[in-house]
Formats: C-alpha cells, structure tokens, sequence
C-alpha cells in the first residue's frame, strides 16, 4: 500500500532529488510525491516548466523550512537546445512561431563569438511568459491576454556555456547559470546576435545547487521501490556547516528562543542535542560581549 515503507518509526524530514518527465508541472510531482509517500508536508525548490526535464529537489516534512538556507542551492547546470531560425512568442518550442530565417552561412566560429557575449555577469531581460509578478499579475497571464509590459533587466551569472554539439541549425549547449537565469531568454537572445532568432526546443536540468541528476530518481522508480527512504536526503545534510552537540541547558535555552552562549569559532552550524536530534542551524557571532548562538532557523 502507498507508505507503508514509512510506517517503521523512521521520520520523513529531507529531500529527495526527483528527475522530472515531461508533461509533468511541478506541482504536477509534489501532488503524486504526497500520494506516493503518504504525507501532505511536502514542496518543491526551483520550478520546472512543464516541457523541461531533470533535476527537481522535493522537500518533505521538516526539510519544507529549509528551502531558502540550504548551502548551495545558487548554481543551476542545464543542458539546453537551441533552435536557430525560429523565434516563437515564449520563446520555447510550445509557442506560436513569429518568424522563420534561413541559418544558411552561420558558421560554427559564428556561434562560438556569439556565446562570448553571454558569458560571465550579465544583464537578462526576463520573458513574458513567466511566472514573475507585476501588480498582483504573472507575466505570462497577462501574455496570454495580448498584453506586453517593461520589464526590469536582472543581473544574472552564466558560469559556463559550452557548445557540446550541433546538428545543422540545432545547437546543444552546456549551461551553468545563478539562479534565476532564464534560458529560454538565454537561447533567444543567442539568435539574435546571430542574426536569424532562435528558440529553446528543450531543456533537461542536470544540476540544482548540490542536487544533480546522479542522486535523482524518477517517480515511476520511487513508486515500485520497496524502501522509499532510501532516496531520502535527510535535513541536516542539506548544510555544509560543521557540527556542534549542545548540553540538555543549551537544548533548553535553544528550544525557548534563547541565545544559547557556547565556546567555538564563530560561524553557521548544525545544532545538535545529546541525544542527537537535528535542533536547528544557528550562527555562533557576539552577543552582549560573549559568544552566543544566534538562530538561522530551527527544526525541532
């Protein structure tokens, strides 16, 4: 029956990294990971469009808090297919086609200086069809509507972007990117330096932070797997911080919101009771002249 691989006393806190298929939201995968695992505390980090594939880290029970503090999560790596000559409105292949250009005499050295230009710390324009928000409104409700609106350039890092192959006017590329990157406006943007426009006809996310398609499954594995939990990152390995085990009186003043003053090298750890219990993740810094420990978010 749908979990009972859970029912061993063993807790459902931590992540496990989901290789997305097509045709699937990602709400689409937090609604059958509940199913699945038999718990409704459940979310997932870094949205994939339904046509995207790869890498997409699900949070369960307490491991939901850590989404936004998990070290790491900053760098995205994709593999990405560009469609030269074929410029649509949401700039993928699901939209409407809007112009058509022969790629005829774009030579290879042609879309390697073309690259050049996106490399590094760059200014990106994100697209109407997007999930941002302008008055209360997602841009791409107000796309589907007819409605085109300024939007703000933001500054984003592509790390790399490597040609790993082409095939006529379908170029693949190798992208490791900040978070927030938009590679749909990334693939456009390529073709029309090139002159002639260009698309994204697919996209597979191989990295999310440390999350990488090596430690993810697919859901149809996770469902006919006969111990789900052993896909199961747990909270504290989120955080590449050094450990520290607290007294029963520092767990006390810990639990009641109250700096709990210790003595260690200042900076972020993962706190721990006697007993071993994941307590929170906390930064050792100055308080009133001593060192105390300072909550970044707790767990217990």
């Amino acid at each position: 029956k749908t979990g009972t691989s859970f029912k061993r006393g063993r807790k459902m806190n931590g992540v496990i990294v989901i290789d997305k298929d097509k045709g699937f939201t990602s709400h689409d995968v937090v609604a059958k990971m509940r199913r699945i695992l038999g718990t409704k505390k459940i979310g997932h980090t870094g949205t994939l469009d339904p046509d995207a594939t790869g890498v997409l880290p699900v949070c369960i029970g307490n491991a939901t808090k850590a989404s936004d503090i998990m070290t790491g999560g900053e760098i995205k790596g994709y593999l990405a297919e560009l469609r030269l000559g074929i410029t649509t409105d949401t700039l993928d292949a699901s939209g409407k086609v809007l112009e058509s250009k022969s790629t005829e005499g774009i030579t290879d050295n042609d879309i390697s200086e073309a690259i050049k230009l996106f490399t590094g710390e760059i200014k990106q324009l994100p697209p109407m069809y997007s999930a941002i928000k302008v008055g209360g409104k997602k841009l791409y409700q107000l796309a589907r509507q007819g409605i085109e609106i300024e939007r703000q350039l933001r500054d984003i890092t592509i790390y790399k972007l490597d040609i790993v192959k082409r095939e006529d006017s379908l170029i693949y590329l190798d992208v490791e990117c900040s978070k927030g990157t938009y590679i749909r406006s990334l693939c456009a943007d390529i073709g029309e330096a090139l002159g002639c426009g260009g698309h994204m006809a697919a996209l597979r996310r191989t990295r999310s932070g440390n999350f990488t398609t090596k430690n993810a499954v697919t859901l149809e594995e996770l469902e006919k797997s006969q111990d789900k939990l052993s896909y199961l990152i747990p909270t504290d390995e989120l955080f590449d911080y050094p450990k520290m085990v607290v007294t029963e009186k520092q767990e006390k003043l810990i639990r009641n919101g109250v700096a709990a003053y210790c003595e260690a090298a200042p900076g972020n750890y993962r706190v721990y009771s006697g007993s071993g219990e994941f307590l929170a993740v906390s930064n050792l810094t100055d308080i009133d002249g001593k060192l105390g420990l300072k909550l970044i978010k707790s767990f217990y």
